[in-house]
């Protein structure tokens, strides 16, 4: 169908050898079907989630798009062009998808030569396939030159509904066996699922203290307007952002420092945890000395709690972030699930208008400092809970030890920074967000091994069914990282179709 409606000539060849591409694939599908005992010829009902991708690939070659009137009533070859490109938009993803299914999943056939997807696999991992796939996305740019932006922006929502329709065929697979992602369903349901994350860094893409110090500095900028600057007793704001910049400078170099005092001088073979957390003393004694030095310089003081809150409203999270976290939030209950945040941050109501100005702060449990305040505005003081590397820790062992004296948990913790590394551990999973080489450095240092999340779950996907234990144990030595927030939600809660 889009090849009659392609008017180039050089545009209908490529149509043509992608059609003979297609039906090559049609026959290897049959092959397979024959070699499992499956007569491809006999009627087989589709599965719905297939009928709605064939369905809306012939309504979208038919011109039935966004209110379009149809291919047959077209009249000039512009029009009919512009349904080309609309119907090689809505099968790109397809090939697209395919090729990079076939490239992830080819990595591990190495290890099963006997694998009864291997012939689908390598013939999607294949060069061949890729060209295919280039192919299609090179029709696609040209049929797309003499578009509006308005036809463009069609075209984009028609790729990504054809990706999502893609995502739940794959998903409509029965599985009968047991399954380790999505995280909700590999644990027992009578189970509590635990969720544990940083905030800064983690969470957002800037850290809290520089926001707050920024509105410090401003909050006494707009009292000297005022008049008011006798009252507040503050240095000029110039004098106040030097305090500041000094303040951060000194943290940084002596920061570094701390770190190089507590790398052991050889690399551990393996996790040690004992040594690992004496080296943390001292982070966290230099972290205490830190928060210290800014209370004494009164850098803090005199913020309104309405500018924090309006901060924290326009804190930017991290890509995927938002979207998880409002996912826990509508399945929370059904999932018998729990969340908190464990956070160094000054002012736990930066933290709170964050999460509820994006509609997650229901069922959150936040743990962290707290400003004190006469009124509405802070005196300089923050009442410090948690500080250093050994408070979050020992804040998560309390929750857990608290779960699990009422019921068995599986815990994950999710964080960014050396000050989270005894939480990843003390975890059943930890996972790694951000690229941190500091992180990493320590980590490997003390025996820590850092593994991508995807690799890490097929190799614990093979243990399923022959240990009678849980495959996920704290202290294991084994960090998982990810590239994004959708990755963590893709294996706790699985997409959104699961």
């Amino acid at each position: 169908m889009a090849e009659e409606c392609a008017d180039d000539d050089d545009d209908k060849a490529t149509i043509t050898a992608l059609r003979k591409a297609i039906l090559r694939e049609m026959n290897l599908h049959s092959s397979v079907l024959q070699e499992w005992g499956v007569d491809p010829t006999k009627e087989i009902p589709p599965n719905p989630a297939t009928t709605k991708y064939t369905d809306f690939l012939l309504a979208t070659a038919a011109g039935k798009v966004d209110g379009g009137k149809g291919s047959d009533k077209m009249v000039t070859p512009f029009e009919k062009t512009k349904i080309a490109a609309y119907t090689v938009g809505a099968m790109t993803p397809c090939m697209r998808l395919y090729a990079y299914l076939g490239k992830e999943l080819g990595i591990f056939l190495k290890q099963d030569e006997n694998h009864p997807y291997k012939k689908w696999i390598d013939t999607y991992a294949a060069t061949d396939f890729e060209s295919n796939a280039l192919q299609i996305e090179e029709l696609l740019d040209k049929l797309s030159v003499s578009l509006t932006g308005e036809e463009l922006e069609i075209l984009g929502k028609l790729y990504q509904q054809a990706m999502r329709l893609e995502v739940a065929f794959f998903s409509a697979q029965l599985l009968d066996e047991p399954v380790i992602a999505p995280l909700t369903r590999y644990r027992d349901p009578k189970d509590k699922l635990v969720i544990f994350s940083d905030f800064d860094l983690t969470c957002t893409v800037v850290d809290s203290s520089a926001i707050l110090a920024e509105i410090a500095i401003l909050s006494h900028q707009k009292a000297s307007q005022s008049g008011s600057d006798n009252l507040l007793d503050r240095t000029k704001s110039a004098d106040l952002r030097n305090s500041w910049n000094m303040l951060s400078n000194q943290y940084t170099e002596e920061h570094e420092q701390c770190i190089e005092r507590l790398l052991p001088p050889e690399e551990a073979k393996s996790l040690d945890y004992d040594q690992l957390y004496k080296g943390l003393e001292v982070l966290s004694e230099f972290e205490r000395q830190a928060n210290s030095r800014v209370i004494d310089s009164g850098v803090l003081r005199g913020m309104n709690i309405d500018d924090i809150r309006k901060a924290g409203e326009r804190l930017i999270l991290q890509d995927g972030c938002r979207n998880f976290f409002q996912k826990i939030g509508e399945t929370r209950e059904n999932l018998n699930l729990d969340i908190h945040i464990l956070s160094y941050c000054w002012c736990a109501e930066l933290i709170r208008s964050a999460f509820s100005s994006v509609g997650c702060l229901d069922g959150l449990n936040i743990h962290s400092n707290e400003f004190a305040f006469e009124g509405s505005v802070s005196t300089g003081q923050i009442n410090r809970q948690i500080e250093s590397p050994l408070d979050k820790v020992e804040k998560f062992k309390s929750i857990k030890s608290d779960l699990d004296s009422t019921a068995s948990s599986l815990s994950v913790y999710i964080g960014d920074s050396v000050g989270d590394l005894l939480c990843l551990l003390e975890a059943d999973i930890g996972i790694v967000v951000g690229s941190s080489t500091t992180l990493r450095r320590v980590g490997k240092q003390f025996g820590v091994s850092f593994v991508p999340l995807l690799p890490g779950l097929v190799e614990k996907q093979r243990l399923v069914g022959k240990q009678e234990s849980s495959i996920f144990k704290a202290r294991s030595g084994v960090l998982h990282t990810v590239s994004s927030w959708s990755e963590v939600q893709a294996f706790i809660l699985g997409n959104d179709f699961s």
